[in-house]
């Protein structure tokens, strides 16, 4: 009879991390000795020495001038952020601190007491233990009430241990009593009240349509409370200026628009002092419904525009859900009524005026509000920009469809050079001056129509539209005109058949792309149907290393310049020059564009598509709101998922808008409640309080992970904060290679591992040698005769705010040197070293691809390494059709590869390369795993990430 097996025992994590806000907690001392091994590493090693490059002749990349006018300015510094800038605030709307009576207060005195509850004051939670784990059942797990219930049984049934919750209801309850984060719903009816046709009223005349919301002053003023928002919110318009004068602009407050309002209120005397608190809005209507059905709902989102794009853009509740817009429906009797047009129109507009009524008090008398730095302050509200798509912007703009919503420019030539601009004045004077129909015909106004502006006091529709990256330039122009441009095109040229051949070549060569971190692979090319904006995005980023050779160099140029203005706009900061950089690339797609005229593709005299034409407005509305990535609906599109996508498939599907109102008020209050207690220091470290059950450790949280987090192809950027540019060997040493370099030589196939590594040892032993090591006979090189240990990644951090990262711009991504990538072949990633600091993009980088990364000491010093084989520039400059730079490995004179040992600390980044496919079809036994083998010239591919093409160009 087999032994019962004896079941090992869960420990808490009672070990906590030392380090000052990382609330890592460990089972055992050498866990914690491992963590901080691996995320707070010491390094004593002395600086690195870069082995002089290359070691035989190579192709000179050209003489440089360090004044040189480069045409693609905004390098960055691979290692960190940039020099401080100097920044100048508003001198009168200033957001000085007040009491809670609105009385000044003198210069430095602290903020009164966030509260006066204890430490240990949980309320209405018992303790921390009950709060997390109510987070954890209706938060992040999302678990069904049934399921709550079987886990209290389970719980009370071991040991009859008191569970922390008699059951859902309880759970529910004490959610709901939660005060931190409370907005009530409430709603209001609208029905039609125009007049009714002679023969009788339609039947969606006849209804009642309802409209959600919450009180958007009680929104903000939560927003405005949050301790969490400290340090990462603007108090006063501003204006920032580099090391070199240049302007930047970054967050809201940064742009023109908030210095300007900012005058505006400052007219008024009673207003000096004051703290200006714009409230941007936006809104999409959604599909919720799986397979059969059309359930559709109109969410409003509302935030306060002083917080920083990072903090919006990380989703840390500075966008909330302030309504649910109706949405009239009638038969396809009246479907194209132009009364029940007129009527869905406006209701949007008076929902809208009706929900942010609450709001109009405040924007000419200022209230006082408690901030995220605990004091209080005079606010002065005013609507801010509204982030739309191209229909919507039509919609708010009262315009008809095909016109511009900011300039007068007409539907059949948009690009016309100097367009009037578009306000509230000029249109209320053609409105007045000409009938409805002129009015459609020749100004594109739909002149019946009040927009929900109207009697805010300083607001314009037309100067609040923002720009919308997502749904005008990445899924509009780009996969909805030139991608289709391009397929068009070769079925013109070549012929249907012929057209599907090349295409389908075209497909192959996406699919092997090799791989690189958060690059969504098309194994299949771009055969499917249901396309999203991600979608768009990653096919971006290899787009034209695979149309090369296939469609006309011109054509190549116009999409590369399309690409160009496409990943400048989406910077985190946009200084002067970067705006010129976006106008040089706007006027060569301008230029390139006509190719798709001139070969039939676009079936019209010119080129006029609205979405199009909104690139010539970035540098006026980046001028005017800062950065578009922090206004643009990609953040309202991912906050479906959180606010109406989760909730709805929580919900029984019937009646579902109610319960997904509970839903949402519940999870804000789980989020304030969190913030409150973790503001007040009663969050650190891990909860040593109830452990779990065993049932629950096995429930999923979210989507899942992998295994191995060291197997995760992405980048991984926690919730904290990133230790400073570093890179770092995994954790664990990779298993099965030999621990002496002479086998370990030959277990690799690199016979001369031993010469690199003592060549390498030189360098680093006498820096100011005037002789490298790669130039000095062996013999005079130290020897070596240690062991080494092998690791089958690295972990490198830089500094990469435009891309996904943590709050203080840091990223981390992995580079990998493996012989089987999940149980498949090799991977051997590229990377980019640094070479000169002081040259521009690329021609201050090598690149490399990894074939070792393992580390050594030697007399008390351990030196991190990979082993690496060199790539040299093929011209002086980067390709002229695609902008991106080309490489052909560096061979020795016997045409084997040039191989080096480098310090780690040399290393800036992973690079990704992608082949030069040439004019020949791809051979079917090109793989991703391989294709990095099989090429003699490869594409430095600077649109990766945004990081890459700042620093890559």
């Amino acid at each position: 009879m087999p032994s019962p097996r004896v079941r090992a025992r869960h420990t808490t994590l009672r070990f906590l991390c030392p380090y000052t806000g990382c609330n890592k907690g460990c089972r055992s001392p050498g866990g914690l000795k491992r963590h901080t091994s691996a995320v707070h590493p010491k390094h004593i090693q002395p600086p690195a020495q870069l082995p002089v490059h290359p070691p035989s002749p190579a192709p000179s990349v050209g003489p440089f001038d360090e004044d040189e006018d480069d045409t693609r300015p905004g390098s960055v510094d691979p290692a960190g952020p940039p020099a401080q800038a100097v920044t100048h605030h508003h001198p009168i709307i200033d957001g000085k601190p007040c009491d809670m009576n609105g009385n000044d207060l003198p210069a430095g005195e602290a903020p009164p007491a966030r509260t006066t509850l204890a430490e240990d004051d949980f309320s209405p939670y018992e303790d921390r233990a009950s709060f997390e784990i109510a987070d954890f059942l209706y938060r992040r797990n999302q678990m069904p009430g049934t399921q709550i219930d079987d886990l209290m049984n389970l719980w009370s049934a071991k040991e009859n241990a008191d569970p922390p919750f008699r059951n859902k209801e309880d759970v529910y309850e004490t959610i709901d009593a939660t005060t931190l984060g409370d907005a009530p719903w409430e709603s209001f009816s609208v029905t039609y009240q125009g007049l009714e046709p002679a023969e009788g009223a339609a039947p969606w005349m006849e209804q009642e349509y309802d409209v959600w919301c919450r009180n958007p002053r009680t929104v903000m003023r939560n927003q405005l409370a949050n301790p969490d928002f400290d340090g990462e919110i603007d108090y006063q318009a501003k204006q920032t200026f580099a090391a070199d004068g240049q302007r930047e602009y970054s967050d809201m407050m940064s742009g023109n628009w908030a210095w300007q309002q900012s005058d505006i209120i400052a007219d008024d005397i009673n207003n000096h002092g004051a703290t200006f608190v714009p409230v941007w809005t936006g809104s999409d209507k959604t599909t919720v419904s799986v397979g059969t059905g059309h359930v559709e709902f109109y969410p409003l989102y509302a935030g306060i525009g002083n917080v920083h794009n990072n903090v919006r853009r990380a989703h840390r509740n500075a966008i909330s859900l302030i309504g649910f817009l109706a949405i009239p429906k009638t038969d396809r009797e009246y479907k194209d009524d132009p009364i029940f047009r007129k009527f869905r129109r406006q209701l949007f507009h008076s929902s809208i005026a009706r929900i942010l009524e609450p709001l109009k008090a405040g924007m000419t008398t200022p209230e006082i509000t408690k901030c995220p730095d605990g004091h209080f302050r005079r606010v002065i509200y005013g609507l801010g920009p509204y982030i739309a798509d191209y229909p919507e912007q039509c919609l708010l703009a009262c315009i008809v469809q095909s016109w511009c919503p900011r300039c007068t420019s007409r539907p059949d030539n948009l690009d016309a050079p100097n367009p009037g601009r578009r306000t509230a004045e000029h249109t209320e004077a053609v409105c007045q001056a000409f009938n409805l129909k002129t009015l459609w015909e020749d100004y594109g106004i739909v002149g019946d129509l009040v927009p929900y502006t109207a009697d805010f006091p300083r607001a314009d529709i037309h100067a609040l539209i923002t720009p919308d990256l997502l749904h005008q330039i990445i899924k509009g122009t780009f996969k909805d005109h030139l991608v289709t441009w391009v397929g068009e095109y070769l079925v013109d040229t070549w012929g249907p058949t012929a057209a599907a051949r090349i295409m389908a070549d075209i497909d192959r060569r996406i699919a092997a792309v090799p791989p690189f971190p958060c690059l969504r692979r098309f194994p299949e090319g771009r055969g499917f149907k249901q396309w999203t904006g991600d979608d768009s995005k990653a096919l971006m980023k290899v787009y034209l290393p695979a149309i090369k050779e296939h469609v006309p160099p011109q054509m190549v140029r116009a999409i590369s310049a399309f690409l160009d203005f496409c990943y400048l706009v989406r910077r985190n900061t946009i200084n002067e020059a970067t705006l010129d950089a976006i106008d040089d690339a706007l006027a060569r797609f301008h230029r390139d564009r006509v190719i798709f005229e001139e070969t039939g593709v676009v079936h019209t005299a010119t080129i006029s598509l609205p979405r199009q034409h909104s690139m010539v407005h970035y540098r006026y509305l980046i001028e005017l709101f800062g950065a578009p990535n922090g206004i643009c609906s990609s953040i309202t599109e991912s906050k479906h998922i959180k606010a109406v996508k989760e909730p709805w498939r929580r919900s029984s599907h019937h009646a579902a808008l109610g319960q997904m109102l509970v839903i949402n008020q519940r999870i804000d209050k789980l989020h304030a409640s969190r913030v409150d207690f973790k503001s007040r220091g009663m969050l650190e470290g891990p909860c040593l309080g109830f452990s779990l059950p065993a049932i629950v450790s096995a429930l999923p949280e979210g989507g899942g992970g992998d295994d191995d987090a060291d197997d995760d192809d992405g980048d991984t950027q926690p919730d904290g904060e990133l230790m400073p540019s570093s890179v770092t060997l995994a954790r664990r040493k990779a298993p099965g290679y030999p621990r002496r370099i002479v086998q370990l030589a030959a277990h690799i196939g690199q016979p001369a591992f031993p010469d690199l590594l003592r060549r390498f040892l030189y360098d680093q032993l006498n820096p100011g040698a005037e002789i490298s090591g790669a130039d000095i006979a062996i013999i005079n090189c130290p020897m070596f005769a240690g062991k080494i240990c092998v690791y089958p990644s690295a972990g490198v951090t830089f500094y990469a705010p435009s891309d996904p990262s943590s709050l203080s711009g840091l990223r981390r991504e992995r580079i990998r040197s493996v012989r089987s990538w999940r149980k498949g072949p090799a991977r051997k990633d590229c990377i980019f070293i640094q070479k000169d600091s002081n040259l521009p993009g690329f021609r201050g980088l090598h690149a490399a691809r990894l074939q070792l990364l393992f580390s050594f000491d030697y007399h008390g010093i351990t030196y991190p390494c990979a082993l690496v084989q060199w790539f040299i520039p093929l011209s002086d400059e980067p390709c002229e059709d695609t902008g991106m730079w080309v490489v052909e490995p560096e061979m020795d004179d016997d045409d084997s590869r040039v191989t080096s040992v480098i310090h780690l600390d040399c290393v800036v980044r992973g690079a990704h390369l992608i082949p030069v496919y040439g004019e020949r079809r791809l051979d079917r036994t090109v793989h991703f795993t391989n294709s990095l083998d099989l090429y003699s010239e490869y594409y430095i591919n600077k649109y990766a990430d945004h990081h890459a093409y700042e620093i890559a160009f």
